[in-house]
């Protein structure tokens, strides 16, 4: 009988390749990268910025929106700024503390932003299925509780996540072939039994994706039922072209999501550095886009925006005509 016994190592640092097989494209790489970031920036931040400050987007759905940037604020901030030094300065090195750090909040948030695009559906759904009773049943109450319970589910099904993850032992070179502190990447190098790793990854990922994406399957396909029963073609008219912003938004998110997840998994003939080039905009595209599909189209977000930059422009131009 064959007993191994696996002497557990601390590392210090691993090293973060970027895209492995595109190393010499990183730098110019970076630089539709650094533009995308900027926008995610700007973007998220001025969502967050308008909800907050004008009283009538005090609502359910703004309340939901602001969620959602501030999730994606988290996520693009806990990889791109360490992406970009990896591509300009080659500063691959991060510890083993902040690895893990980093794992948690991708993998937690992305966990959370499923449950608030679930509940975004929820709220459409109630919405325009019921509008009489929209105020009274999504109250700020009701929309505390529904955030709150997709964060706990979030964080509480990715903590042990990271948790397995970092009891293992690592024995070899620790070079992660990917530009971010990925689940699978860093489980991949560990120098013992990675069963529960990859069953509690797989069913927790499985579980979060699955059960949302249906129930926001159900929550669109009730919605378009009741838009075609609309005598209004303008109304119609205005409920499909949001409807149809909002669906392109969740296939952004979970497509990518689920192509990253399983190619780690089995995609042994995907080449590696288009999976890795994929996971990276996958972190990227969704949150630079929600802020204009969701943000942008709502009359109420767009109207303000523009009143901003229109005031500030005028008072530019005043200024610039004392002198």
């Amino acid at each position: 009988m064959l007993i191994l016994n696996y002497t557990k190592v601390i590392p210090s640092t691993f090293t973060l390749i970027g895209i492995p097989g595109l190393e010499f494209a990183h730098f110019w790489m970076a630089f539709p990268m650094c533009s995308m970031y900027f926008i995610v920036l700007l973007g998220n931040i001025t969502i967050l910025f308008i909800i907050k400050t004008e009283a009538s987007l005090h609502h359910p759905m703004y309340f939901f929106l602001s969620m959602l940037a501030f999730i994606d604020l988290v996520i693009s901030t806990s990889t791109f700024p360490k992406i970009l030094g990896i591509f300009w300065f080659n500063a691959t090195q991060i510890s083993f503390d902040d690895c893990f750090i980093q794992m948690f909040f991708i993998h937690s948030f992305s966990a959370v932003e499923s449950g608030v695009l679930l509940a975004m559906a929820f709220d459409r759904y109630m919405a325009i299925c019921y509008p009489l009773r929209y105020a009274t049943i999504l109250t700020n109450s009701i929309i505390i509780k529904i955030g709150a319970a997709a964060a706990i589910r979030g964080l509480g099904l990715m903590t042990p996540l990271t948790c397995l993850v970092k009891r293992l032992p690592y024995c070899g070179a620790n070079v992660i072939l990917h530009s971010y502190c990925e689940h699978m990447a860093v489980v991949k190098l560990a120098c013992a039994d990675t069963t529960a790793n990859y069953v509690y990854g797989i069913t927790a990922a499985t579980f979060v994706v699955g059960s949302d994406s249906i129930f926001i399957a159900v929550s669109y396909f009730m919605i378009l039922r009741a838009v075609l029963s609309l005598s209004s073609q303008e109304a119609r008219r205005k409920a499909f072209g949001t409807c149809g912003s909002h669906i392109c938004v969740i296939l952004l998110f979970y497509t990518p999501a689920l192509f990253s997840f399983y190619t780690q998994r089995f995609g042994r003939q995907v080449p590696h550095h288009v999976h890795i080039l994929l996971a990276d905009l996958y972190l990227l595209i969704p949150p630079m886009l929600n802020p204009l599909i969701y943000g942008m189209k709502t009359k109420q977000i767009r109207e303000r925006v523009l009143k901003v930059f229109y005031q500030n422009a005028f008072w530019s131009t005043k200024g610039s005509e004392k002198y």
